[in-house]
């Protein structure tokens, strides 16, 4: 089979298309045939050698959909997604490659409205954003404010929306404002980091956020004082370095909470039960993507440059 590999980590020179074996499902797995698997920024610092744990040589890529060719009689045939949990495309082989073996239970059933190319896009930042609203709470009603409007911060305000949540996004950009507010989605531009409780209040009828999400990992000083009372900070990222000043006594006398989430904690099983609660969110308002990039396989190591060089775009790989 076609697939990208790496022997080394710490550059993109060692990613590489070549022809491996196909791989063989053991007892309780599954062989699936990839019809889409989506290019994240973390399968791209993966290769770079962000993540000490990471083995080689080894097959990246942490989403997929496809079809199950080997396995339980009851799942062949089916359309199937996953991906996304730990270790997967680390310690053990990922999805960019024509097939790929994971146990039987970390499949889901792929919605019948996504086509595999829009299933493909879905799995590290929806599954970042559903642990990031179920653990802090965000219901139908809750004043919800998230900063940034990457891949994670889209895909919670989707979610959050269909569960009936209040949602506003709070962007750097002036013109990715005007995008979102063209679609119907409440968003303003960031002022100055004290003057975000202001800006925060403003959007929510005079009230502050009962959760803020922040995406971008600079915010979390200023969502402090934009929190209500017994409010939740949600943080998916830091600077560089790993360390941030934050105002623990204003915290503290707020009875504010941080929650820090990391997809990477899940395994590839509690992934699938994600994916099937996402799933079911389809039957609601969550709307289809489209703003993606399609590129065969054979075309993957441009790819990871692409996201190396700053490309904002959602690739899709496809075999």
């Amino acid at each position: 089979m076609q697939a990208l590999q790496f022997s080394a980590t710490g550059s993109l020179d060692s990613l590489q298309l070549k022809d491996l074996p196909r791989p063989v499902p053991g007892a309780g797995e599954v062989l699936v045939e990839v019809r889409a698997t989506g290019l994240n920024p973390s399968d791209l610092k993966n290769v770079l050698g962000r993540f000490p744990y990471t083995t080689t040589p080894r097959i990246p890529g942490r989403d997929f959909s496809g079809v199950v060719v080997e396995g339980p009689e009851e799942l062949l045939g089916k359309a199937v997604w996953g991906g996304t949990g730990k270790g997967f495309g680390f310690t053990r082989d990922g999805s960019h490659a024509q097939y790929v073996v994971v146990p039987a239970n970390a499949v889901a059933p792929k919605p019948e409205s996504l086509s595999f190319a829009q299933a493909a896009t879905f799995g590290v930042p929806y599954i970042t954003a559903w642990d990031a609203l179920e653990r802090s709470q965000v219901r139908a009603g809750t004043r919800f404010l998230i900063i940034g409007a990457g891949a994670v911060a889209r895909a919670a305000q989707a979610l959050a929306a269909a569960r009936g949540a209040r949602v506003v996004l709070g962007v750097r950009r002036a013109e990715v404002v005007k995008e979102l507010q063209a679609q119907g989605i409440s968003a303003f531009q960031l002022p100055e980091a004290d003057q975000l409780p202001e800006q925060a209040q403003a959007h929510f009828q005079q009230q502050l956020p009962e959760v803020v999400f922040d995406t971008t990992g600079f915010w979390l000083p200023a969502a402090v004082s934009s929190l209500a009372t017994l409010g939740r900070i949600a943080v998916i990222a830091a600077p560089v370095d790993g360390m941030i000043d934050m105002p623990i006594l204003n915290l503290y006398r707020r009875g504010g909470s941080v929650i820090g989430v990391n997809s990477l904690l899940y395994t590839l099983e509690d992934c699938a039960r994600m994916f099937e609660q996402i799933s079911d969110a389809f039957e609601g308002a969550l709307p289809t993507p489209e703003d993606f990039t399609e590129l065969p396989l054979s075309e993957a190591v441009a790819g990871y440059h692409r996201v190396n060089e700053g490309g904002a775009e959602k690739i899709v790989l496809i075999p």
